[in-house]
């Protein structure tokens, strides 16, 4: 008994030892970071805490934290918003059991990070009307701007965000549908914040040559390219970035209309290339303008804004609360847009931007981005799950929204969850088991979007649903022990 008690007391001393080592290794660590992020003085509650918590993550912690699960004690699973506080409360107690006096960081440290976050949250997407916590973005359809009962309806269900893609459409139509918007918020006094996202330099086909209604199946070939050859009467595509065709390599993946259908390139040359579609949905993919086109593994080193965007800008600027920013990749995108903004706002405070994460350049870059923009602005962060899916491939996507999701909490800043969220129900008035779960696990970020579709106020109704009865059990990562009411 007593070698079992000394050899406890052993391994206590040890952990104790680790764990201080750990946290001063990440409280420089992450001095070094910011550093290098050019934040070395001034840097924000954020930044720092991000710092940390990479130089955590940086670390194979599993075995550790087994070691102190033994013993009841934190295994560091929910340190994400406040990293070194965590660090000190474990090190407090660790301290405690080997005999020695330690006084606890104060109440207020172990939370701030979350009320940092909260607060952001109320400021970014207005304050909630209910004890929901997380917040319900709808995209709205064309018909919006001249269907106020329809805005209602969706704000009535339990809309807090309003999102007008700048895709589609044009300035009299998103116009109105704000003005639409906003009247039935005041109507209903319920607020409801304007998102805007620009386009973006999205990959899409602008014209095709091709039979009427044709599908692509698997086995099918088309080609892309940066004119129509004479004479040929094969299926043929031209991007709204027609040089692009010139960029592709043989082996090459090419997506279409977020996945759809997927196709290799087999030929390639200056005029184009030849691509041949080795999986598609049962009934093909419709070949027509305005799909969507993913290049994984091309670089493409197209601007972050087009000629368009910049011209949507004199109205985003006026007219929106969030600004989404389509493709973000660099820091560099993010002063850019800021400066562009600026100059539109005439002094007046910046608008909050919200980092759509579409690519495996803006997930690396993540970090950065998020540092650069919440430096001059309220910031938020959109996991982006169609283009990013296509992009860094749908295995590695579960893993990917998971680690934004931390990433995001430990820098303080909101995370959209966005792309195919209830899509039956939204499109078919009937939502499907999967999606149903998909649903309930977006409620550990701070928005959830829907996009349109006919049914769209049914669907921000039945979120609004899911997202209260799993908040009785989650807040992020935290699970609450709420009683199970099926079994009394």
């Amino acid at each position: 008994m007593m070698n079992a008690h000394a050899d406890g007391q052993s391994e206590l001393r040890e952990l104790r030892r680790e764990i201080a080592a750990l946290r001063d290794a990440v409280a420089s660590e992450g001095e070094a970071r910011l550093a290098d992020w050019g934040f070395a003085e001034g840097a924000g509650a954020g930044a720092r805490n991000l710092a940390q918590y990479l130089a955590l993550r940086s670390r194979d912690l599993s075995a550790l934290q087994l070691r102190l699960a033994a013993y009841g004690l934190s295994s560091l699973g929910r340190s994400e918003a406040d990293v070194v506080p965590a660090l000190d409360a474990l090190l407090t107690t660790l301290r405690r059991l080997c005999g020695e006096h330690a006084d606890y960081p104060a109440r207020e440290s172990l939370h701030r990070g979350e009320e940092t976050l909260v607060a952001a949250c109320g400021a970014i997407f207005g304050a909630p009307d209910d004890a929901r916590r997380t917040r319900i973005m709808a995209t709205l359809p064309s018909e919006a701007a001249v269907d106020l009962d329809l805005v209602s309806a969706l704000i009535d269900a339990g809309m807090d965000c309003a999102r007008v893609n700048c895709a589609h459409d044009d300035a009299g139509a998103w116009k109105r549908m704000i003005a639409n918007v906003r009247a039935a918020a005041a109507r209903q006094q319920r607020p409801c914040r304007i998102l805007m996202d620009i386009a973006g330099p999205k990959l899409r086909i602008a014209q095709v040559r091709a039979p009427e209604k044709c599908r692509l199946s698997a086995g099918d070939r088309l080609r892309l390219v940066a004119e129509f050859p004479k004479g040929s009467k094969q299926p043929a595509a031209i991007l709204n970035f027609p040089h692009v065709a010139a960029l592709l390599f043989t082996g090459a993946e090419v997506s279409f209309d977020d996945g759809k259908a997927i196709g290799r390139v087999i030929e390639a040359s200056a005029a184009g290339a030849q691509i041949e579609i080795t999986a598609a949905r049962a009934k093909g993919m419709r070949l027509k303008p305005g799909k969507g086109v993913n290049l994984p593994g091309v670089a493409l080193d197209l601007s972050p804004l087009t000629e368009k965007d910049r011209s949507d800008l004199d109205v985003i600027a006026e007219e929106a609360d969030l600004v989404g920013f389509s493709f973000v990749q660099r820091p560099e995108d993010v002063a850019l847009l800021r400066r562009e903004l600026a100059a539109r706002r005439g002094g007046r405070a910046p608008q909050a931007l919200v980092l759509k994460i579409e690519t495996p350049l803006a997930i690396c870059n993540l970090p950065r981005l998020i540092v650069e923009s919440a430096a001059s602005g309220p910031t938020a962060v959109m996991i982006a799950r169609g283009d990013l899916a296509v992009e860094v491939g749908l295995p590695r996507l579960s893993e990917m929204q998971e680690e934004i999701l931390w990433l995001c909490e430990a820098a303080h800043v909101p995370v959209i969850w966005a792309t195919q969220v209830l899509e039956q129900l939204v499109h078919e008035g009937v939502a499907s088991r999967p999606e149903t779960t998909d649903a309930a696990m977006a409620q550990r970020a701070d928005c959830v979007m829907l996009n349109k579709g006919a049914f769209l106020p049914q669907g921000v109704r039945f979120l609004r649903d899911v997202l209260d009865r799993m908040d009785r059990h989650h807040a992020k990562k935290f699970p609450r022990l709420a009683r199970l009411a099926a079994w009394p």
